[in-house]
């Protein structure tokens, strides 16, 4: 089994290749393609936004303790990171090449600072504390439908 670093690490990976397929789309005004790759995009970030919420920070809280710690600004980046994407939504939609390339710009930055706290200080915490729980936590992300 692999640990949380690589598991959650190789779904960041993956979300941002289908980050920067249809934001190049979209620079080419090449819509149909922008629309369905952000549409794949932004369904594997709910997926993995909500395989954090749903296991990962709950099993880290509970064995931490820690409610408000860490966990609790990973929520609140995921709530910015929502936004941003319902506003990229509304730009692909309307073929809105600038709205769309100036709300990717900024969620891009956000998602590279986020990613980059959850790999180096998060995730090893994670793997680290939660020992035993770890190969079933990851199983059950395993199995979450996308």
């Amino acid at each position: 089994m692999s640990t949380i670093v690589d598991f959650l690490g190789a779904d960041h990976r993956a979300c941002d290749d289908l980050f920067a397929s249809a934001e190049a789309a979209a620079a080419q005004k090449n819509w149909d393609s922008a629309r369905a790759l952000f549409t794949r995009f932004h369904d594997a970030m709910e997926h993995h936004l909500t395989m954090e919420e749903e296991v990962l920070f709950p099993a880290f809280e509970a064995r931490t303790g820690m409610a408000a710690g860490p966990t609790q600004v990973m929520r609140s980046e995921h709530v910015q990171m929502r936004g941003l994407m319902t506003d990229m939504a509304n730009a692909v939609a309307a073929s809105n090449r600038d709205g769309y390339l100036g709300l990717s710009e900024t969620l891009n930055m956000l998602m590279q600072q986020h990613n980059l706290k959850e790999e180096n200080m998060l995730y090893p915490m994670s793997d680290q504390v939660l020992g035993s729980e770890r190969d079933g936590l990851i199983r059950t992300m395993e199995g979450m439908s996308r």
